[in-house]
């Protein structure tokens, strides 16, 4: 190839998309993303097959896909009026969730991603009300305008970042949180986060692909769940991958015995530790 395998932080969508198709098309699946294939294309098939490791990623992101699908289940339930995904990328939770026609949903995500995605899906509708925004998040003063915007066209904002936090610096995941903190209504924002211990791994393992396309791994804190609070949030929830993986029966031989073990007190450390964090505005 005369380009790298993974070009830029776009193509990281395509990859994980992948793997999203292959649980969609298994007889027992957790969820069902029916444009999953499609998104990923033929670049997201190429990624995956060249870094291999299909059983470890998989069981990964669909244990991270059913917690936050769960998270935004019982959030619409509860009352929730606004989705605010942050770093969209392929995501097709407002087309293929069960959701209110009343729910708000906005997309926020560089242009390219959101226009590659607006047309693979093409006439495809979506079950709420969604809206794009094309936005680089890294531009403080374009997203605290957006965030103002929101907060004061709902009553009830719930914030996702998937597979966003991990390419940030810890100042500039602190800085974000601080200003969605600061919105109006956002109450609760939804994350993932990997241990020191995890972060190391994955470097091992993809962290000089990803490097490469400009957007190494960073985030991994100390602290745990627990880092948010300095930016005015605090945990209510978490939700391991690893247990939720076990429980969803995705885990293979080996991965189920460490499963079966309960989780110590405190942050992981070194440990290999993954989580979905329900986080609720101090």
């Amino acid at each position: 190839m005369t380009e790298p395998l993974i070009r830029d932080i776009s193509d990281t969508a395509r990859w994980v998309a992948v793997y999203r198709a292959l649980e969609s098309e298994r007889p027992n699946a957790v969820f069902t993303d029916p444009f999953a294939r499609a998104l990923a294309g033929e670049r997201g098939e190429a990624i995956a097959q060249a870094i291999g490791m299909t059983e470890e990623m998989s069981w990964a992101v669909v244990a991270r896909t059913y917690a936050f699908d769960r998270f935004v289940t019982r959030a619409v339930e509860g009352g929730v009026d606004l989705i605010v995904n942050l770093a969209a990328g392929l995501d097709t939770r407002p087309y293929r969730m069960t959701l209110p026609a009343s729910l708000k949903w906005v997309e926020v995500d560089m242009p390219e991603i959101l226009d590659y995605k607006a047309g693979v899906l093409g006439s495809a509708r979506p079950v709420c009300q969604l809206e794009r925004v094309p936005l680089d998040l890294s531009n403080v003063d374009a997203r605290r305008g957006l965030f103002s915007r929101l907060g004061r066209s709902a009553s009830n904002v719930m914030v996702l970042s998937e597979g966003l936090l991990i390419y940030l610096m810890a100042h500039d995941a602190c800085a974000l949180g601080a200003d969605l903190a600061d919105a109006a209504n956002f109450n609760h924002w939804v994350v993932d986060i990997v241990s020191p211990g995890l972060l190391a791994m994955l470097k091992e393992q993809t962290g000089q692909l990803v490097a490469q396309a400009g957007a190494p791994y960073l985030f991994g804190p100390d602290e745990g769940p627990a880092f948010f609070e300095r930016c005015g949030w605090k945990p209510v929830e978490v939700k391991s991958m690893l247990k939720t993986a076990n429980s969803l029966g995705r885990l293979s031989l080996k991965l189920r015995f460490f499963a079966m073990f309960p989780e110590p007190p405190g942050p992981a450390g070194s440990r290999p530790w993954s989580g979905v964090c329900l986080l609720a505005r101090l």
